[in-house]
Order: structure tokens, then sequence, then C-alpha cells
């Protein structure tokens, strides 16, 4: 020791703080020093006394260490493992900052004659102890840079926590240590937080701090400009009112805008999204098997002493499938009744268009869209028509492929695309009219 008097080489820097020291009773102040003192002692007792300095900070301590670059980082890890292993029922409850760093220090002796250490080395060790969490172990970039190289064990202890900035506007890289062998899984105490050998531990406190940042600025700027508005006259609370009242008023003016734009949509065709809301529920329904089932509904509504003895005909059997597909659930039975008389008239004008069993060149097809009543009915950008109480209305079209809209106040606007074919029907009930 005395042969590095008044020299400056490069060592590594235990700091260590008592958290919350200052904020306990001098009894609370006792029992935590004693105990610190304790586990550290039982830290460093291995390690020879001319290669350590030890200096008393108050609520906490620093070590120097002149002998090899792994006895600080072994003197942490033994530290907290004796902090994981206190009893929990003592109190108040112990817990340590630590940081570690490599760097040049001064060796000089302090008034009393002791050995003293001073310099840039335990100034970032300090700095890099400020920047952990309550039983977080933090190393510098050069400390990091020295251990991780002496052995793999070491090297997969350390992870990146990125770069803090101190109260000196100083950059420092910081590396967090994990539990060696069957600490690195074990549950930190309460107060400590539990997943500290992740990265987002240190996003977390860097997002926390900012908002807390931006909180205390945005609340300043409100007191100031209360004391301005206090301060004003009237003129001036005039134009302070205006800054506030203008913006409100054109976004409360274009919330109207948007709103008006959803009752009263644009119906034309070019401004109408192609991709419908619910899929659509559509039948193809054949000339003849509609014209025979227009026929067996008809006996079917004969009263019983006039319908055919028969009972077992095939086209009673599908005139009842027809029927069941095409009744919709949400109707009354008067709208019911309406809706089948609709749909049979389009059967019949379908039927017509027959000769033989084949369709005519030149028949037209059909749209026959059941949906709620008042629902506009437009096809390739023209209104057709609106749904009556009758649940139903009936389109006539060329056959192809054509664009069919439904607006109705209830569920918006529903959208389609159909191919007609000659002779045909094409149903048209979407979910959402349901």
């Amino acid at each position: 020791m005395e042969d590095r008097s008044n020299k400056t080489i490069m060592s590594s820097v235990l700091f260590l703080d008592i958290v919350e020291y200052s904020k306990k009773s001098v009894t609370g102040q006792i029992s935590l020093k004693e105990r610190f003192n304790a586990y550290l002692a039982e830290a460093i007792q291995d390690m020879p006394v001319a290669d350590r300095i030890i200096l008393d900070t108050g609520d906490g301590a620093a070590v120097n260490f002149l002998g090899d670059v792994e006895d600080a980082l072994k003197a942490a890890l033994s530290l907290r493992a004796s902090l994981l292993n206190e009893d929990a029922q003592l109190e108040p409850e112990l817990l340590v900052r630590i940081g570690i760093n490599l760097g040049p220090v001064r060796l000089m002796r302090d008034l009393n004659g002791q050995p003293n250490i001073v310099g840039d080395g335990i100034n970032v060790a300090q700095r890099v102890m400020g920047f952990a969490d309550p039983g977080q172990i933090l190393v510098s970039r050069s400390y990091y840079d020295a251990v991780s190289r002496l052995s793999a064990q070491y090297a997969d202890m350390f992870h990146y926590q990125g770069s803090r900035t101190d109260k000196h506007v100083r950059e420092h890289e910081v590396y967090a240590i994990g539990y060696p062998g069957e600490y690195t899984t074990k549950k930190m105490p309460a107060k400590v937080f539990e997943e500290e050998q992740s990265q987002s531990v240190g996003m977390m406190g860097r997002a926390q701090a900012a908002y807390s940042a931006l909180a205390k600025s945005m609340n300043k700027r409100r007191l100031a400009w209360l004391e301005n508005i206090k301060k004003a006259d009237t003129k001036q609370r005039t134009l302070y009112a205006a800054v506030v009242l203008v913006p409100l008023l054109i976004g409360w003016l274009a919330v109207m805008h948007g709103l008006n734009k959803v009752v009263q949509p644009d119906l034309s065709v070019e401004t109408m999204p192609s991709a419908s809301v619910e899929p659509v529920i559509a039948e193809k329904v054949d000339v003849g098997s509609a014209a025979s089932s227009m026929t067996a509904r008809q006996a079917a509504e004969q009263p019983k002493s006039q319908q055919p003895s028969n009972k077992s005909q095939p086209e009673n059997n599908k005139s009842q499938q027809t029927k069941k597909r095409l009744d919709t659930p949400a109707q009354s039975a008067e709208n019911k009744t309406q809706s089948k008389a609709a749909i049979l008239a389009v059967k019949k004008t379908a039927s017509e268009q027959t000769q033989g069993g084949s369709v005519k060149a030149d028949a037209e097809a059909f749209i026959l869209v059941l949906c709620k009543e008042g629902s506009q009915v437009f096809v390739d950008g023209s209104q057709k028509g609106t749904i009556s109480s009758s649940g139903s209305t009936t389109v006539t079209a060329k056959p192809g492929k054509h664009k069919i809209i439904i607006n109705h106040a209830s569920f918006g606007i529903y959208t389609n695309e159909v191919d007609l074919e000659p002779g045909k029907i094409e149903r048209v009930s979407p979910k959402v009219c349901r």
C-alpha cells in the first residue's frame, strides 16, 4: 500500500447505497447499518486487506479493489445473496443499490492518515449505482469489457441496459448482472423489480421518467397560463378565449360533418364501397321448378275439401321446401302473406318466359330482395324501389352482372354483386336485414 501512495492506477470500485436510509428513524438507521456492515464484511473477508480500501459514505460504502478485477463482482454477488437470504420479517427491510466501475483512481491519505481514494473511477461508480433499481447490480461499460472476457460464465451474466445520462449530462452505458447458478431464477424481495435481467425494465423506467417530466412540464404551463389569464385585461382575455374556443369549434364542426356523411351516405356507384358487410344468401331458382312450386303452393292454399287426395306428390314436397327457404323469421304473419304473394307473382312472370320448358332467348332476369321495411334498393346506382311492409321487393333486370345496394338506417349500407341468368330469380337476403 505504501508503494502505491500518491499514484494513479486503474482499479475496480464497488459503490453501495442503502435505499431510503435517510427516511428511517435513528433506530431504523442503526439496524440497517449494522446488518449492512455485517453482510459487506462477510463478502470481502477472503480478499487481502492490502488490496482493498473501504470508504464509509454514511448511507452506504465505496470499496476500492486493488487486486483482481473480478473481486468487485464476487463481493457484489455475495452481498446480494446475503440480502436475499435475510429473514423477511426483519424491519426495516434492507434494500441496496449496487454499482461497479473500472477506472482511474488516485491513492492518497485523508486527514486521519487513513488510506483514501479519489478520481473518476469512484465518481463513475457512484453514477452507475444511481441508475440501479433496489436490489439490482449495474456495471459500467469499462468494467463489462474487462470482466466479461475472463470467462464465458461471467459473459453470460451480463445484460445490456442501454445508455443512461447522469445529472452532469454524461452518457454511461450500463449492464445488469443476473444471479449466478441457482440464484438466476430466485425471486427477489417484494420491493425489488422481479425482472431485472430483462431490458424492458430499463425501458419502462425511462418511459416513466419521461412521462413524469412531461406531466410536470404540462402542469407548469397550465399554471403559467392561468396566471397570465388572471393578470390579463378584458381585451387579452378575449384573445385567450378565442385561441382556445376556435380550435374546439373547428373540431366540433368537423365531427358533425362526419356524422352527416354517415347518416346520409352518398349512394352513387363510384363512391360506394365494393366490399359487403355480410355475405349474401343467394339462391338461383329454375323457372321450371318455380312454376311447379307455384302450382303446388296454390293447391296447398285451397280448402282441404278441394285438395287432391294424393299427399305424397313430389311437387308438394318441393313447394314446402321452397316456402321454408323464402320465409323470414322476423316477419309477422301479415308480412309473410304479402311476401308470398310477391314471390308467386315473380315466379308466374318467370314461368311465362318459358316455351316448352326452355327459357326464351330474350327472357329477363329477376332480383328478389328480402329486407326490413323502409330499406332502399339500388341496382347499378339507380334506385329501384323501397321495401314495404311485405318485407320484399322485386327488380327486373337484364341478364349479366349487376351491383346491388341496400340502405337502411338500422344497419347502414350493404353492397353485393350478382350474376343474373335469363329467366332466373336471384334471391338476396343479407343477414343484416334479419
